[in-house]
């Protein structure tokens, strides 16, 4: 007899992303204008998980230090490289959730989630990845919990029903 390995449930926190296979499951919670990128290989059951915070690094590029994690720009393509490391012949799908306007600003220059959303889209079209699902925009926060068995997506959005991708 053996026994099943129980999945274990690994936080990826602002500005961080986190990789791991099946049967684990990857969350984030506290999407706003902030953009979950769900990155995944269904033959490795590898998936990595990604919360963006911003979507470009280019303002920042004067500072000592920047984390990588907290722009589109760089998070992305970190985390793909890492996963190649991993997948002998990756065959790459995305998952992408947040984006909200959270402050109802009717420009895209203040619209952080807007913003944010055209900058993941536009990174995953440069490294050839299709986005195959997505729960982007509106007003209201939302949590990504992924599950790396399945590569099913929870969104739950708060005062809605939670949506599966």
């Amino acid at each position: 007899m053996t026994l099943q390995q129980k999945p274990t449930e690994l936080r990826i926190g602002i500005a961080d992303y986190k990789i791991s296979q099946a049967p684990n499951n990857l969350i984030t919670v506290g999407l706003g204008s902030c953009i979950g990128t769900l990155i995944y290989d269904e033959r490795s059951g590898i998936g990595g998980l990604s919360h963006i915070m911003l979507p470009d690094s280019r303002p920042f590029e004067k500072r000592s230090t920047v984390n990588a994690a907290k722009f589109a720009n760089l998070a992305l393509p970190k985390m793909v490289d890492e996963m190649k490391r991993q997948i002998r012949f990756p065959h790459f799908k995305a998952k992408i959730v947040g984006g909200a306007n959270m402050f109802n600003f009717d420009n895209n220059t203040q619209n952080v989630g807007a913003r944010n959303i055209m900058a993941v889209e536009e990174t995953l079209k440069q490294l050839r990845i299709p986005i195959i699902a997505k729960h982007v925009g509106g007003s209201n926060g939302q949590t990504m919990v992924a599950d790396l068995e399945t590569f099913q997506v929870m969104v739950r959005i708060v005062h809605q029903e939670t949506v599966y991708l």
